[in-house]
């Protein structure tokens, strides 16, 4: 008996823990059921069982779907925290709440997210038309745009005093005036407005209003401190307000006529989507170069919206790009324009700083009759000694496009990890066809060296050149290591099919 029940003992305890342990599996299966909502940082936390009831208890919801993984989710979580207390704390209708992708698949899969972090807004507890969110990834844009949904996007001036103050309270703001607030071009206005959270907006209905500003039919009238004061766009009867084109207008128009590029108007230049940028590098402790400003002035009105116009101190902030164009400080003052949608560089044969010469220049390149200012460093005089042949752009035509060659080139730039991790894999290649009198296997640092027809976007990128006539050029896509690489050369520029 006594060893009956010291066998039976142990089986029995492990019997009771089994109990326990479905017990607490059960209580934490019902917690996970239950719609109950807990919060972590005043950001809701939601899965599929109390999801609907966070839809129907707040009126504005900005759900973040997340994966716990997620490098940039996890730069984000403080921010998106912060936001949710300052909302919180303003005792704002809106809300923020977040979404484990990764364990609640079936509302990933219903609102179709496949990258992380995806912001969603949810109003009135529509499910089904989610709106994407448009801000920045920072507790102030996350605010501000919340803000505008929350309330009226436009401030409504009643009157002449009330639309001064508001005109005067700020450097820039815009004010729409409609004759009807009802009207599908004023909910165009309010559309831009909600969107355009780094501007503040007004609206004026009031004939008054219409007669103080000099307006006689619909307008959006953007006023600044600075430059001209006021600077109308009427809507157009026939095609009403278009939301895209009020947006670009707005952009281009809220900026100076010249910008200085500091740390501080950096991000506003490049995110002005102006497609030509016209510089003055200049050294601004010289009062003789600081004078050229002038004439660089006068001759930006006639170009706005199609060439911005910046001014580049080569001692300050703007040190950091002169590489970008081949310059050191001592080449100040000079002029350039820059293609934006392919960083193409014009320079004027010779440096002339009236507004009229200045005027002719631009004209003449955006006409198409200037050739681009390409960069190209020397070539190193054992250049084509090493088995990978080092090209610049003096040197590239001539060894490129090679008719007794196939030319295998790896455009590079010399601070790219990838570029880096790829260099071993590149040198084994050129030694294994070095003897090979046919091909060629050759690199070219891309940040010093540029050509006319050929336009570098991402870093590695390898182009063949085939041998013969043509000017034929073919963009490797495929794996990157000896064996591939070699199997694409002896196969002549492509990659032989697999059997299946």
């Amino acid at each position: 008996l006594v060893l009956s029940l010291a066998w039976l003992g142990p089986a029995l305890g492990d019997e009771d823990e089994e109990v326990i342990e479905e017990e607490e599996k059960e209580k934490e299966e019902d917690e996970v059921l239950s719609d109950e909502i807990k919060e972590e940082d005043n950001v809701l936390v939601l899965h599929e069982h109390n999801f609907a009831r966070a839809l129907s208890e707040h009126q504005l919801l900005l759900v973040e779907f997340y994966a716990p993984w997620c490098r940039h989710c996890q730069q984000l979580a403080p921010a998106f925290a912060q936001a949710a207390t300052e909302l919180r704390n303003e005792s704002s209708p809106a809300r923020l709440g977040k979404v484990d992708a990764m364990a609640q698949t079936a509302l990933a899969d219903e609102f179709g997210i496949t990258s992380y972090p995806t912001l969603k807004l949810f109003r009135d507890g529509n499910r089904t038309h989610p709106l994407a969110y448009t801000g920045r990834m920072d507790s102030q844009g996350i605010v501000r745009w919340m803000q505008r949904r929350a309330g009226p996007s436009a401030a409504l001036l009643q009157d002449t005093d009330t639309a001064a103050a508001f005109i005067n309270s700020q450097d820039l703001v815009v004010v729409g005036f409609f004759k009807d607030l009802r009207g599908e071009a004023a909910q165009a206005f309010f559309e831009v407005a909600a969107e355009t959270v780094d501007m503040t907006f007004g609206v004026a209905e009031a004939a008054e209003l219409f007669q103080v500003y000099g307006l006689s039919a619909d307008t959006v009238c953007l006023f600044k401190k600075f430059d001209e004061r006021q600077t109308n766009f009427p809507v157009d009867p026939a095609r009403g307000l278009d939301t895209a084109e009020l947006t670009r207008l707005l952009r281009v128009h809220s900026l100076q006529l010249v910008m200085e590029f500091t740390n501080e108007t950096s991000n506003q230049i490049f995110d002005a989507k102006i497609p030509h940028h016209m510089l003055l590098f200049l050294n601004k402790s010289s009062s003789e170069q600081l004078s050229l400003r002038d004439g660089f002035r006068a001759a930006a009105g006639g170009f706005r919206g199609e060439v911005l116009f910046v001014v580049v101190d080569v001692t300050g902030h703007g040190a950091d790009v002169l590489s970008f164009f081949g310059m050191t400080p001592a080449d100040a003052p000079t002029l350039r324009l820059v293609k934006m949608e392919n960083n193409r560089k014009y320079q004027m044969e010779q440096d002339n700083f009236s507004d009229s010469a200045i005027r002719t220049f631009i004209q003449a390149v955006l006409d198409g009759k200037v050739k681009p200012h390409l960069l190209s460093a020397e070539p190193p005089e054992d250049w084509d000694t090493r088995p990978v042949k080092v090209l610049v752009g003096k040197t590239f035509e001539q060894v490129a496009f090679d008719e007794t060659k196939n030319v295998f080139v790896k455009f590079y730039a010399p601070w790219c990890p990838h570029c880096q991790a790829m260099a071993d894999a590149w040198k084994e290649l050129a030694e294994r066809y070095k003897d090979r009198e046919d091909i060629v296997i050759a690199e070219m640092d891309s940040t010093a060296n540029e050509l006319e027809n050929i336009t570098i976007h991402g870093y590695p990128t390898l182009h063949y050149f085939p041998a013969g006539p043509g000017r034929k050029m073919v963009e490797y896509k495929s794996t990157r290591d000896v064996e591939t690489f070699s199997k694409f050369l002896d196969n002549g520029g492509t990659l032989p099919v697999e059997p299946p």
